[in-house]
């Protein structure tokens, strides 16, 4: 009998916050109304901004303001599991935020935060993204238990670190909330997200920004949700919907007791 429906929802945020957050609401709404008991928004989902500063004048105080706001009433609102994306929160470092990752129960209640560890710097031929000068890393890892199973949190660029995952103590579940450049998505992003998947014996729920953005930017899209087998169960190629797929509680069992992988590590 397969279980619990789970939801990535795919964006392509602009400049502002309040359309960002209408649309996100639009589309954590049609995932519930399709069953979804969980829902991962994407990295950046409340703010592509027009430049890497944007975030920092969008910043918001931990436990205070309208991005934090919504995401506890639409949990609320929907009944779900809400994996909020990332939105920046303010650090001690006036020039630079967080990019936190917010889960709240569906009584709209926060029950985790994960601060994104792994920051992005890539420069190839015209792309260059610094997110270390606005950024400043989290050193936790964060991982909680649900009626869902495990869930463990990462954000977009921590997911080509397969230690990250190795601490969270055997998670049932990774969401991925993700911003991926065309550029690296074309080259590594499945068989990133399949991998972690496969080494783990876990659901990969991996909720992606896609298509042309305001700021020039292009991302991957390509949302998808990928079994403990490795096999992807929903993909949405491009543009705003919703990816959805049953996490099966008896599948995991088995593909654990099959290959006991978990179990035989030595380091």
């Amino acid at each position: 009998m397969p279980g619990p429906l789970v939801a990535a929802i795919q964006m392509v945020s602009g400049p502002d916050v309040a359309q960002n957050c209408a649309e996100a609401g639009r589309l954590v709404g049609e995932a519930a109304r399709r069953g979804a008991a969980m829902v991962v928004l994407p990295e950046y989902f409340p703010l592509m901004g027009m430049s890497e500063r944007d975030k920092i004048a969008a910043r918001e105080q931990d436990g205070a303001g309208p991005v934090q706001g919504f995401l506890a009433e639409t949990a609320a609102r929907h009944r779900v599991w809400l994996v909020g994306g990332s939105l920046p929160l303010a650090v001690q470092n006036p020039e630079k935020v967080s990019n936190t990752c917010l889960v709240f129960d569906p009584e709209g209640r926060r029950v985790a935060r994960y601060d994104k560890m792994h920051l992005f710097d890539f420069t190839a031929g015209d792309e260059c993204y610094r997110e270390s000068e606005t950024i400043e890393a989290g050193s936790r890892v964060v991982a909680f238990d649900t009626p869902l199973g495990r869930i463990g949190l990462s954000i977009c660029y921590d997911l080509r670190f397969p230690e990250l995952y190795r601490a969270m103590s055997v998670p049932d579940l990774l969401a991925v909330p993700a911003a991926f450049t065309y550029t690296t998505g074309q080259a590594h992003w499945e068989l990133l997200l399949r991998a972690r998947a496969v080494e783990n014996q876990c659901y990969v729920v991996a909720a992606a920004q896609g298509g042309h953005h305001a700021n020039g930017r292009v991302t991957y899209g390509n949302s998808m949700i990928v079994d403990p087998w490795g096999e992807v169960l929903d993909r949405l190629e491009a543009g705003p919907g919703v990816v959805l797929a049953p996490i099966d509680r008896e599948r995991l069992g088995s593909v654990r007791k099959a290959l006991p992988a978990l179990s035989h590590r030595r380091l």
